[in-house]
């Protein structure tokens, strides 16, 4: 099996230019020892992780002014980490999780490149009950509900990693589950308001709203 392609880029979130290390495009696939297999990932969706996408972007701009004093902060589904490199930059408590087995070394790099201090990480489906993590403040991602069964398993790892006070912000591109989501996340005892993605930091193709969960 071939190495992956790699690129490296400067993406611009407002006056902070954040450097990344990414694969060179969605075709990128390498699971030599079969761990990515084992844990369910397949061949074609191996790569999401590793490409920034431009749901990520818009919460990364959306994270530039957020408040983060005295504030816990946890992103849910990082792959390459944009949003929570912005919050690193700001140097607000930060932790990311992610499912692929990947996403730790490429955050690490990254985290590298833009000079910080190491984000906390840890590998965790939304499936998973015994983690770590801990509750949060402010649970954040982008792009995250693409399955039919991800509306539950999400609404429920956040319900179980928030305080009893928490926002939730997730950018979705409109994927057919938000509803779903929504529904969950008022058993948990979230309130929601939406917001359409602002034409100030779409880039070409890029579409969706921003759900705003709080309680």
């Amino acid at each position: 099996m071939p190495p992956v392609r790699i690129r490296y880029q400067t993406i611009e979130i407002e006056d902070i230019d954040i450097h990344v290390r990414t694969l060179w495009d969605s075709q990128q696939y390498s699971d030599p020892d079969g761990i990515a297999s084992r844990l369910g990932i397949s061949s074609a969706t191996w790569p999401l992780f590793g490409v920034v996408w431009g749901s990520s972007e818009v919460l990364a701009h959306l994270m530039v002014n957020h408040k983060i004093e005295g504030i816990r902060i946890l992103e849910v589904g990082c792959g390459i980490g944009l949003a929570s490199l912005v919050l690193n930059h700001r140097l607000a408590d930060i932790t990311s999780t992610d499912y692929h087995p990947e996403v730790q070394s490429f955050l690490q790099e990254n985290t590298q490149l833009n000079n910080g201090p190491d984000i906390p990480f840890i590998r965790t489906a939304w499936a998973d009950t015994n983690t770590s993590l801990g509750t949060f403040d402010l649970i954040r991602g982008s792009d995250l509900l693409y399955e039919r069964d991800h509306a539950a398993d999400l609404s429920h790892f956040i319900g179980q990693h928030s305080k009893t006070n928490c926002e939730v912000i997730i950018v979705d591109p409109g994927r057919g589950q938000s509803a779903s989501f929504s529904k969950n996340m008022n058993k948990f005892g979230y309130t929601i308001s939406k917001t359409q993605v602002c034409s100030d930091i779409l880039r070409k193709g890029v579409s969706g709203k921003i759900l705003h969960y709080h309680r």
